[in-house]
């Protein structure tokens, strides 16, 4: 089941291919001799005619195959090039016929592993991945093609160790929170991407699809200087406009590499949008985004909020990020699909510090998928705040943790505890 429905791109003749499905050009239908309808394209023919009344057509890539990159267009009157040196924004063409997060259910997927075992297989997934995401940024930066293979096997062997148990990489990312934003964050979202692409119960190939887009979304930054990236305190309207290129950059990036899908660009293209349309770059609302935007939009926000940032000193625990995009539902993000981004991580999401009623102090190592105020914890701090000599794990859901109730969520460090020391 396709996850975005009565998708359109816009691309030259040039890009033009037999079995594809034309179903708008850049005049009208009536001043041609083809079918309002719209046209199969079934010989070489078919296409060197469309090339006699059309400059640019608009393709459906759910009822055919789907233009080479290279060939959408960039504006009205040219097919997308790499030349020059200030190329008009790439603007990929879309429409989406539902809101209804509802019709992507398909899959349904059980804890398979322990969150201790699958940890170690996330350990050395996160090991590969972070190599891999180094060495893609690297060779942008000299100018390279983007290298998509670098990240693939390492995007699918993370999307089968979320669907397996999603705790362990949840907790895993909290842990390794730290200054290089950059790579990070990429990792993060990728993640995030691909247990809500679990919890809405996609098909194994359209999270891949996610994640990888997730990892992308910041790819364009490779093209915006260190020095304006890092900038401590605040960043002057100018420099905003040069940080908010970083989308149009991006796509530049993918298109130039084949193996990257249209749905992809389009994520990486919408994932600043908002539903009140107070996103950029094209202040798109809510049906507009397509649904792979509106999730990378709620995905980055959530990561960016629980991540060191090389602008500013403050860093949202899990919980206060869940509380401030729900804040944000039915405004900034879709409400179903916050909500159900909630859902997806818990009110005490993996890796929150929690206290409980009795004063003992916690970390959450998995989120009960039945009873989500009722995770499993580890216990780190007795009830006088004094560090225990064994850890304890309870399952909060079970009667073993009767005598443990969450009394609040606490903020990073709290009561100087180091997760990444105590886990890693």
């Amino acid at each position: 089941m396709s996850t975005e429905l009565d998708t359109e791109v816009k691309t030259s003749i040039d890009g033009l291919q037999i079995d594809m499905y034309v179903t708008r050009l850049d005049r009208p239908w009536i001043e041609t001799p083809f079918p309002i309808e719209g046209v199969k394209i079934k010989s070489k023919e078919d296409i060197e005619l469309l090339r006699r009344y059309a400059n640019y057509v608009f393709v459906d890539v759910d009822r055919g195959p789907s233009p080479e990159n290279r060939f959408w267009i960039l504006d009205a009157k040219k097919p997308l090039s790499i030349q020059g040196e200030e190329p008009a924004p790439i603007k990929p063409v879309f429409k989406e016929t539902t809101n209804e997060y509802t019709k992507l259910k398909k899959c349904f997927y059980k804890i398979s592993t322990s969150v201790e075992q699958e940890l170690e297989t996330a350990k050395a997934v996160s090991k590969e991945l972070d190599s891999s995401i180094r060495r893609l940024y690297s060779d942008l930066e000299k100018g390279h093609q983007l290298d998509i293979n670098l990240v693939k096997d390492g995007v699918e062997a993370l999307v089968d160790s979320v669907t397996r148990n999603p705790s362990a990489f949840a907790l895993l990312i909290q842990l390794q929170k730290t200054d290089e934003y950059a790579y990070n964050h990429s990792l993060g979202t990728s993640v995030w991407c691909a247990q809500f692409g679990r919890h809405l119960g996609l098909e194994k190939n359209d999270i891949c699809e996610l994640a990888l887009g997730g990892m992308l979304l910041d790819v364009g930054k490779v093209k915006i200087s260190d020095g304006l990236l890092c900038k401590k305190g605040e960043i002057s309207p100018e420099e905003v406009i040069k940080v908010r290129q970083h989308v149009d950059h991006g796509l530049r990036i993918l298109a130039q590499t084949r193996a990257i899908s249209p749905r992809v660009m389009r994520m990486v293209a919408t994932h600043h949008e908002r539903a009140d349309g107070k996103g950029y770059p094209e202040g798109l609302e809510n049906d507009l985004i397509p649904i792979f935007g509106r999730i990378a939009g709620i995905v980055d926000s959530y990561d960016a909020m629980t991540s060191r940032k090389p602008h500013t000193d403050v860093v949202y625990s899990p919980f206060e990020a869940i509380d401030e995009l729900y804040k944000c539902r039915g405004s900034c993000f879709q409400e179903e699909l916050v909500e159900q981004f909630i859902q997806t991580l818990g009110i005490y999401p993996t890796g929150s510090l929690v206290e409980f009623e009795n004063g003992a102090v916690g970390v959450v190592l998995e989120v009960n998928d039945l009873k989500r105020l009722f995770p499993t914890v580890m216990v780190l701090l007795d009830e006088n705040k004094k560090p225990l000599n064994d850890f304890r794990k309870i399952d909060l859901s079970q009667q073993q943790g009767a005598d443990y109730k969450i009394k609040s969520a606490l903020p990073y460090g709290a009561y100087g505890i180091k997760m990444d020391e105590l886990f890693l």
